[in-house]
């Protein structure tokens, strides 16, 4: 994915502006960062308004403790004058062999509950047989590749009318997609926000939920399928300490049973 701030765009801004934006975002002063980087509030004060150029570890120790995004720290040492030190390795490089076998046997083992892997901009890069299952019913020509976890939620020839808390799912969506937006500035996440908070909201899956609230420990997405009411609470894993741009940004989403009908009717129906 291409990011709103690199390159030559990146360069043109310089790396102190874009190092004071991520110590702003993070609410963290001149000297609170020079104490964590074992620097001094002067140094700090220097490279954010360009009066000193920092090294290339600088950069890069900076960014760590700023906690900024492995993509952007790229970005960050383009700014400076610097290579990337981050590689994007393609998830279909042999390289990255192991990782997608151990990515396809763990959604695997998720199984009866639905379980996918996505990339930064929701791109289905793998599904286990409960995703399969909820695509019942969903249009054609959004089950073409490349498939978008987002757009088959909300759109409303996808999984929309058949979620009877639409209204409280969708706001949870695109809350979620509003804060990694404000985190990686991604042109394509931007594209895909403004494409799904565009769609109309069917009434078939709106204003259809239980009369009851039941007393659920988080949101769940409560789904209609073949007659049943499933409840789902989504639960989202990523790699620890990733040290490649397309590792950093995959994603491990699972659908957990929130009550005891549903784990019973996916038994029923993935024995």
């Amino acid at each position: 994915m291409t990011a709103l701030v690199t390159g030559t765009a990146a360069t043109d801004r310089g790396v102190g502006p874009m190092l004071r934006a991520w110590r702003e975002r993070r609410r963290v002063s001149q000297l609170e960062l020079a104490l964590r980087a074992d620097s001094s509030a002067r140094h700090i004060s220097f490279v954010e308004t360009g009066r000193s150029r920092p090294s290339e570890e600088m950069v890069l120790r900076l960014a760590e403790h700023l906690d900024v995004p492995v993509r952007e720290r790229n970005a960050l040492l383009l700014a400076a004058g610097y290579a990337p030190h981050y590689p994007e390795t393609p998830l279909d490089d042999p390289a990255l062999g192991a990782l997608r076998e151990g990515m396809e046997r763990l959604i695997r083992g998720y199984e009866p509950y639905p379980a996918l892997v996505v990339d930064a901009t929701y791109r289905v890069l793998a599904a286990n047989r409960g995703i399969a299952m909820l695509m019942d019913g969903v249009a054609e020509h959004l089950l073409v590749p490349p498939l978008n976890a987002i757009r088959l939620t909300l759109h409303p020839d996808g999984l929309a009318p058949r979620i009877r808390n639409l209204r409280e799912w969708r706001g949870h969506l695109l809350e979620q997609m509003g804060r990694q937006i404000a985190l990686h500035r991604s042109q394509p996440l931007r594209e895909l926000y403004d494409e799904v908070a565009a769609y109309p909201v069917p009434e078939t899956g709106s204003g259809r939920a239980p009369k009851e609230p039941v007393p659920y420990f988080a949101l769940p997405m409560q789904i209609e399928h073949e007659g049943h009411v499933l409840s789902f609470i989504s639960s989202i894993s990523t790699f620890n300490t990733p040290m490649d741009v397309t590792v950093a940004e995959l994603a491990i989403e699972t659908l957990l049973p929130a009550d005891p009908a549903t784990v019973k009717y996916l038994h029923s129906l993935l024995p």
